[in-house]
């Protein structure tokens, strides 16, 4: 009986599969890379939709990468193992059929090198009449024996509430957190639940006729288009370069979904109470800009005044009404209920990496200070501890904690500061993004090939338009026991109660 098999090439070996376990053998993808992944796991791809985890059969065999001048002629093989799994290899050869009576099964293992798992052996003419030895993969062994293939369930709950579960107890923080950004060199804020999403600014708008300035057009958004409009004009001042850092945020505004153009998005934190103070009554009075501002935030001991808008104070009735009758914005969603399981997520960058945290856990999103100190005896993991407001606060170098190099160019560096169950520690990553808005639904599992060390990645966003991979991360699982163990005994230190 005949069997047929897809013959290819990894490491200078002949090897096969049985073709009824592919699907497809496609160019290699681009990748999202998973921090911390053992090395059979290359990383993360999107197949028309889907989230695809590739794995290298170099790294499955326990043998180097292929050298740079290799890797056009790789390919992805993708198998139907369970769920799809890509397969790397170093070049595929084409379709062979062999008899079932010349394939060696018995002594297999016996011809089987350091790292291979086989299922059998059959020999193929070369061109020049020599036979070859071409080696049958046993991949799902392979596979199995180099991923721990966790239990999702003991974690608890659906996809979407894992990875958007922000563990977060004991003391609870009635400070309002503030999202601020840049208009015209000054700093403006919205109270943060009522920005949908901070998103990058679009390179192509429609524009709208007979539109006045400060109306920049429609944009895509989701399934719908998003009214987008120049908070420099709204706030009554002129219209300014475009310098590439600009950002939307999206606000609903009496039902309406909007977009608001500012120049930079800077900083997302908390602001306690006793330093948010009323409008003077003069400048309520006035009719320019400063009559949007609903309250002002003196931070840094005064030194920082940050003028906290209101989007219901942003509009003129007749604009409202102008952009509710516009034919392609009133399409909109308009009064519509976030879905009960929607989730909200702040999006950093790793190098070409993108994350997203649960924006619950998130506390804060600022610069990075330029003095860290550093402590005797810290361990390496700790890039240091800043005074953040009085309070004492580790910081972690996530490039270091992800085992990568050091950035470059450090000018857009953020250090977020999030809190878990049992600690609050200050993360430097290269750059914070976005907020990102979605439902539960649209959260993916993250891929069973892992280990103990990339069960932070709880899920995964595709969003498949834009051919972006955002992993989304596990608060808790940030830092290993050992490092948790660090953290709770710096915290018992910092925290101890004056005598």
């Amino acid at each position: 009986m005949p069997e047929s098999f897809l013959t290819l090439r990894s490491n200078g070996e002949h090897y096969a599969l049985p073709s009824d376990e592919i699907s497809e053998v496609i160019r290699l993808p681009a990748l999202a890379r998973v921090p911390q992944a053992p090395p059979g796991l290359l990383g993360l791809a999107n197949l028309r939709g889907s989230v695809l985890p590739v794995a290298s059969l170099r790294g499955l065999l326990g043998v180097s990468e292929a050298a740079s001048d290799t890797v056009a002629g790789q390919r992805a093989i993708v198998l139907d193992h369970g769920a799809p799994v890509a397969l790397v290899v170093d070049a595929v050869e084409g379709l062979t059929t062999v008899e079932t009576n010349q394939i060696e099964t018995g002594q297999a293992e016996l011809g089987a090198k350091p790292g291979e798992q086989l299922k059998g052996i059959f020999t193929v003419r070369a061109p020049g009449g020599a036979s070859n030895a071409v080696k049958i993969l046993d991949i799902e062994g392979l596979i199995d024996s180099a991923f721990v293939q966790p239990e999702r369930a003991r974690r608890g709950g659906t996809v979407g509430q894992a990875a958007a579960a922000a563990t977060i107890e004991g003391e609870t923080d009635d400070r309002q957190r503030l999202v601020s950004f840049e208009v015209a060199g000054q700093e403006y804020a919205f109270p943060l639940d009522v920005v949908q999403e901070v998103l990058d600014a679009p390179d192509i708008l429609a524009s709208l006729p007979s539109s006045e300035q400060l109306v920049l057009g429609v944009a895509p958004h989701r399934d719908s288009l998003l009214p987008l409009l120049s908070l420099r004009g709204l706030l009554g001042f002129a219209g300014g370069e475009r310098g590439g850092r600009e950002k939307v945020v999206v606000a609903r505004v009496s039902g309406t979904l909007v977009g608001l153009l500012v120049d930079r998005v800077l900083r997302i934190f908390p602001a306690d109470a006793d330093l948010i103070e009323k409008v003077p009554p003069l400048l309520k009075a006035r009719a320019g800009g400063e009559a949007r501002i609903s309250a002002i935030y003196r931070g840094e001991q005064g030194r920082r005044l940050v003028s906290i808008l209101s989007p219901d104070q942003l509009f003129r009735e007749d604009v409202m009404q102008r952009l509710n009758a516009s034919g392609p914005a009133s399409e909109a969603p308009q009064g519509s209920e976030a879905p009960e399981d929607e989730r909200q997520f702040v999006v950093f960058r790793l190098g070409d990496d993108e994350f997203g945290l649960p924006i619950e856990a998130v506390e804060e999103v600022a610069l990075v200070p330029d003095q860290v100190s550093r402590l005797p005896r810290m361990p390496k993991f700790l890039e240091g501890v800043v005074n953040l407001r009085g309070d004492v606060l580790p910081v972690v170098d996530q490039r270091r904690r992800f085992d990568m190099p050091p950035l470059e160019r450090q000018a857009a560096r953020r250090l977020m500061v999030v809190r878990t169950e049992r600690h609050r520690a200050g993360l430097i990553v290269d750059a914070v993004s976005e907020v990102l808005r979605c439902a539960g639904s649209a959260i993916a599992p993250a891929p069973n090939l892992t280990n103990e060390k990339t069960r932070l990645v709880h899920g995964v966003i595709n969003l498949e338009q834009s051919g972006r991979i955002i992993m989304l991360l596990d608060p808790a699982e940030l830092l290993t026991r050992a490092e948790r163990g660090l953290l709770d005994s710096f915290q018992a230190k910092t925290q101890r109660p004056a005598q």
